[in-house]
């Protein structure tokens, strides 16, 4: 793993210590200087990914220092510390391009947690997304790779919207490569100079995730220690991304849609109106329309995110896709590996397009780089990628018993459980949903009407589903 460096402006030695032994399983170096003149000589003789600075006394010329530490065009995160606990001054320091503000004391926990974030935003801000990469030789490890139609239709969505400060809501399953979409945006965009905040809406408890948006207030509940500035305002006059927007509770939905309406919020606890310009990228695997009709999303929060679309398509819909990935994967794992270059056989490619890939490009990805730990320098074949195919999805059973369909979900929450598997509900429909179509179309002898009374469905449907799932007729 790369060495990543953390410049730490007038932080005391005890500050030092706690930080260094919080992020003790990072592979960081820590560099202390005294002062901001030498801050710069630090960044102008060396690469660092983020910077903690004492703000020790404020004063008006703080602010400006902090926006000023930039190397190169290098959108450099500078979370801010500062003794006083004003509010003003976290909103001036933050408006001045700091990533983030905390006053003091400041729990050693609480920092960490900050510079992790801060971290992933200099990588997700630094780190270049290829769009179609044709030159396979390309050194950047994430690419959007593709020139199917479908595909195509997603890089003039990207051209379009990419220079605008439109709301973007891109939509896909899980495993489409929504992020890598995101990331394109707002590379591609007008406030690429600086940084993208992000924040995934499933993977906060929700009991923190108001906090996490909008920030707190000093005592605005058990444990807020200190002024904490939420993701909306590190992002004012840049780009926040909202993954997983269709997990957010009703109640922060309600405060989402003011903000985007009326541009201002309160942190929790407070009652200062804080203006802000955001450019927003939300991003969900879900049926928004559907939750809609169930009451659990706001419609008119879906019109304001639905300003434009970006729909990914699944992998099943990407025809030829799949060998411009896998060669891309090879590449890029094979590399990493430090071992030879490994090739993949025919049959092996021609089992991947038949297979049904429901984690589509992030299930397709894991399955390369599996192969390649299994292949040992040699050529992958189809024997192998069938022996991978039965380990990530289970196969179909014939005959329906409670036995079985009590087996096939053990084994997709204990896939889930380990990591192998995401969504497994989506899966767990789809290959039931596969099954009872195939085998009533086999009894039916393919008559798609009598197939379509005793499944219930339109016989426009029946034809759809058998198509999506492959299923011969």
């Amino acid at each position: 793993m790369e060495e990543r460096r953390i410049l730490l402006v007038g932080v005391d030695p005890e500050l030092k210590g706690a930080l260094g032994e919080a992020l003790r399983n990072e592979e960081l170096r820590l560099t202390t200087v005294p002062d901001g003149d030498a801050a710069e000589e630090e960044i102008y003789h060396r690469d660092f990914q983020v910077i903690v600075q004492n703000l020790t006394q404020p004063r008006a010329d703080s602010p400006a220092l902090l926006s000023n530490q930039r190397k190169d065009g290098q959108k450099l995160p500078v979370i801010a510390i500062s003794d006083s606990p004003d509010s003003n001054l976290a909103i001036e320091v933050v408006k001045a391009g700091a990533f983030d503000f905390l006053s003091t004391p400041i729990h050693p926990s609480e920092l960490a947690k900050v510079v992790s974030e801060a971290l992933a935003c200099s990588r997700n801000s630094n780190e270049t997304v290829e769009i179609d990469p044709r030159d396979e030789w390309t050194e950047s490890p994430e690419a959007l790779v593709g020139n199917s139609r479908a595909m195509v239709d997603v890089y003039k969505a990207l051209g379009r919207l990419s220079p605008t400060p439109v709301t973007v809501l891109i939509r896909g399953e899980t495993g489409t490569g929504k992020e890598l979409v995101a990331r394109a945006l707002y590379q591609h965009g007008h406030r690429a100079h600086r940084e993208l905040i992000t924040i995934n809406c499933a993977a906060i408890p929700e009991s923190l995730l108001e906090s996490e948006l909008f920030g707190h207030e000093k005592g605005a509940f058990t444990g807020a220690v200190s002024t904490r500035v939420g993701k909306f305002e590190q992002a004012n006059g840049a780009t926040l991304f909202l993954d997983e927007i269709g997990d957010l509770d009703l109640s922060l939905q309600a405060k989402l849609l003011r903000v985007l309406q009326e541009k201002r919020f309160q942190r929790v606890g407070g009652n200062k109106e804080i203006s802000v310009d955001v450019r927003i990228i939300a991003a969900t695997h879900r049926s928004l329309e559907r939750m809609i009709s169930d009451g659990s999303f706001r419609e008119d929060l879906f019109y304001r995110l639905n300003v434009a679309t970006i729909k990914l398509p699944p992998l099943r819909d990407r025809t030829g896709d799949i060998r411009l990935l896998s060669r891309f994967f090879l590449k890029r794992f094979g590399e990493e590996m430090g071992g030879t270059p490994v090739s993949m056989t025919r049959e092996a490619i021609s089992r991947l397009e038949s297979a049904h890939l429901p984690g589509n490009v992030r299930q397709l990805q894991n399955m390369i780089r599996k192969a390649l730990l299994r292949s040992r320098g040699y050529a992958i074949d189809g024997a192998m990628i069938e022996e991978l195919l039965v380990e990530t999805e289970p196969p179909e059973k014939g005959a329906v018993t409670t036995e079985s369909i009590d087996g096939f979900c053990r084994e997709l929450v204990s896939a889930a459980a380990t990591g192998a598997l995401e969504n497994i509900h989506q899966r767990a429909t789809e290959q039931m949903e596969a099954a009872l179509i195939r085998i009533a179309l086999d009894q039916s002898d393919g008559n798609i009407s009598q197939t379509a009374k005793w499944l219930g469905l339109s016989r426009l449907t029946i034809r759809e589903k058998a198509k999506k799932y492959r299923i011969p007729r």
